[in-house]
């Protein structure tokens, strides 16, 4: 019904930048909250940062002061800078959306390696 498509991840050394992108197409409705998560090997899928659709963000503490999350309501994508990058990120990051009437999608993921 929704398709998220993710783009942006790579390979950076630590102290670098990079930034994520998801798009969201099809039944879309109303994204209430769009956000990130990311998963490392062996390890479970945490949240990252999310926003809600009127601009309330939240973030991990590990990412604070870090990361960025925007979204564009009328284009239906989210944006996720991430600057001065740590080997601690290196995981698969995903893009979320929970959407008006209980609805959750889920992206493919997009690989993040921080890595000298």
């Amino acid at each position: 019904q929704v398709q998220l498509v993710e783009s942006g991840g790579g390979l950076v050394q630590p102290g670098g930048s990079l930034g994520l992108s998801c798009a969201a197409s099809g039944s879309i409705f109303s994204i209430n909250v769009m956000g990130w998560y990311r998963q490392a090997p062996g390890k479970q899928r945490d949240l990252v940062a999310q926003i809600t659709i009127n601009g309330n963000t939240n973030y991990a503490a590990s990412v604070k002061g870090r990361f960025t999350i925007s979204r564009d309501n009328a284009k239906n994508t989210v944006h996720l800078q991430m600057n001065s990058l740590k080997p601690e990120d290196t995981a698969v990051y995903y893009c979320n959306t929970r959407h008006s009437g209980g609805r959750v999608y889920w992206g493919q993921g997009t690989q993040v390696t921080v890595s000298s």
